[in-house]
């Protein structure tokens, strides 16, 4: 058993959402944007060379991967999802790391959950009696997920519905027609509407980047979500070809950091889909770190939208206290 010094003393209080001012959004502003360039290749030069810069080792490694579980999205947006699989992940979400880990860590009083449960509206209410009294919220995605391309009105009715069966956060997903063609007057409008049928609830605006072609158009869409009012901007469904890559989401960050230094609000990032090990946490943090810095590390302005992510950090952790390594199984998600 590792004997090192506790990673977070006792008593520690954990961050948990929402913790700062909302995104108001501004009018639609074209000139933010629409001139930007983005070079590919220097991009993906930055990208790559992030995670090799940095290297966190031993008991700083073990504490990023505990930030790590705070910032995740446990989800489940599976065809097959029923009210008993998410009453497991909801399980999960409030126990992430089983009691003799983190008591090794020191952390058996910090309370440590995952960031939020991501569900489908249907199963927003079996998520909900499931975390009651935990403070973990419930995250619903919504808008004709993935696709988008339901009717406008059907999908904002079901943004209603999520939120009036109990969701604290919607993920919306844009119609990426507005943005291969340019409309983005029709970007802006939608993703508004969307905003305010939220309520409320904090939204987050799915970019599905893999669907986009280009990092220049990625860069638009960001910011047209942003001046819209979305509290986060998401990669991705995690039903696209291409889902979350490092490079995309450095345009995305660089982006974010625009929209702050010009309207003065600070905007969430989600990183979803192809993410499924404890090294895939580690570089998504890292590239937070290097160019948000720490508060963006925080579970209030980052989450990772992953399942099968968490069971291989826990996995990472009895490692580091135990120096095995154990069975995958040992470790199930639910």
């Amino acid at each position: 058993m590792n004997t090192q010094q506790p990673l977070v003393q006792k008593g520690t209080e954990i961050q948990m959402p929402h913790s700062h001012a909302r995104n108001t959004g501004t009018k639609l502003l074209p000139d933010w944007f629409e001139d930007i360039a983005v070079n590919r290749s220097a991009t993906e030069r930055r990208a790559a060379t992030l995670t090799t810069r940095r290297t966190v080792k031993k008991e700083y490694q073990a504490a990023w991967l505990v930030k790590a579980i705070t910032c995740i999205d446990l989800t489940t947006l599976a065809g097959d999802d029923t009210a008993g699989r998410v009453r497991r992940l909801c399980a999960k979400a409030k126990k992430p790391v089983r009691d003799d880990i983190l008591e090794a860590l020191g952390l058996a009083d910090a309370h440590i959950t995952t960031g939020a449960v991501c569900v489908y509206p249907t199963m927003v209410p079996h998520a909900v009696k499931a975390l009651e009294g935990s403070g973990i919220p419930v995250a619903s995605v919504a808008t004709g997920f993935p696709a988008g391309l339901t009717p406008l009105p059907q999908r904002l009715a079901e943004i209603h519905y999520a939120v009036g069966e109990g969701a604290k956060e919607i993920d919306i997903v844009i119609t990426r027609e507005h943005v291969l063609t340019q409309n983005w007057s029709a970007l802006y409008d939608e993703i508004s509407r969307m905003r305010e049928a939220s309520g409320e609830a904090h939204m987050k605006a799915i970019l599905a980047t893999g669907d986009l072609n280009t990092l220049r158009n990625v860069y638009r869409a960001s910011m047209v979500a942003m001046q819209a009012g979305a509290d986060f901007i998401k990669t991705s469904t995690g039903k696209e070809d291409v889902n979350a890559t490092l490079p995309v989401s450095l345009v995305m960050l660089r982006a974010l950091r625009d929209y702050g230094e010009l309207s003065g609000q600070t905007v969430g990032f989600k990183p979803a889909g192809g993410m499924k090990t404890a090294k895939d946490a580690m570089n998504w943090l890292i590239l937070m770190k290097e160019e948000l810095g720490l508060p963006w590390m925080q579970p209030d302005l980052f989450r990772l939208g992953a399942s099968s992510m968490l069971g291989d950090i826990e996995r990472q952790l009895e490692h580091y206290v135990t120096g095995r390594y154990a069975a995958s199984s040992r470790h199930a998600l639910a």
